[in-house]
């Protein structure tokens, strides 16, 4: 009798969604990242790009320990959707073009060593790191190039991102983006519905000020009108009045004829 063997069945591998452990990070920190999430995607927008934040890449198929979350990051040439983890064998081998990392007591050993150990094995071109209390580093904003699989430290101020045409710059504790060409600041999401708002009740009051100079327009229209339409009835009634004076004269005209005339002598 043959048994017959069953194929083996590949072993199903876990990559988790999170550690289990809590994010443990500053209003700040947090703030600092969801600001720029929002004015990466704005900025992006019209590009094929996936910007997100805080969200596991796993880097080698069936090896769930091959793992990094950097706070910030872009990848080009990769839709933007929502994911839950980011598999980098299932986007194409892709990985982020642009990584920023928001340091802090916790994570600033990992920022300043493992994570650019990892990024640059992994050949992310550029990677920014910036310390918003001014604890950890000296400056507080620092960038690094990709050269010959090893980071450059950038020696230029203010940082320039090439992958993405775009300036970094601290503002005291706040790290802003600036559109290179135009110099324009890219908004948070505060300053993007202010400006909505703005642009909002602007538009209101145009349009109220172009009621106004219509309902303007239309009563004089009207105002013209009435009077013209006055000035008709009083001609009309002029008319009428020269009319009845002319009856009235050619009939005592009539009548003053008719007295001059000479009278038929009365017969005896």
């Amino acid at each position: 009798m043959t048994t017959l063997e069953r194929p083996a069945r590949p072993r199903r591998v876990h990559y988790p969604e999170s550690d289990g452990k809590p994010m443990g990070e500053t209003d700040l920190h947090r703030d600092l990242m969801t600001d720029l999430i929002f004015a990466l995607k704005w900025f992006l927008s019209s590009t094929i790009a996936y910007v997100a934040g805080n969200l596991f890449i796993y880097y080698e198929e069936g090896n769930p320990r091959a793992v990094v979350a950097p706070d910030v990051f872009v990848i080009m040439g990769v839709p933007q959707r929502r994911r839950r983890i980011f598999q980098t064998w299932k986007e194409g081998g892709r990985v982020p073009d642009v990584v920023i990392e928001i340091t802090s007591k916790r994570t600033q050993k990992d920022d300043r060593e493992r994570k650019p150990a990892i990024y640059a094995a992994l050949g992310v071109p550029e990677y920014f790191i910036f310390d918003p209390n001014g604890d950890y580093l000296d400056p507080q904003l620092q960038g690094f190039r990709l050269v010959n699989g090893m980071y450059e430290r950038m020696q230029t101020f203010p940082l320039r991102s090439d992958a993405l045409n775009l300036e970094l710059r601290q503002e005291d504790s706040i790290l802003r983006l600036y559109n290179s060409q135009t110099g324009e600041r890219l908004p948070t999401s505060d300053e993007e519905v202010l400006a909505r708002r703005a642009a909002e009740a602007a538009r209101l009051a145009a349009e109220r000020e172009l009621l106004a100079e219509t309902q303007a327009r239309l009563a004089a229209e009207a105002a013209r009108l009435a009077a013209e339409a006055h000035a008709a009835k009083l001609e009309a009634r002029a008319a009428k009045l020269e009319a009845e004076v002319a009856r009235l004269r050619a009939a005592l005209a009539k009548r003053a004829k008719s007295s001059t005339e000479p009278q038929a002598p009365e017969e005896a």
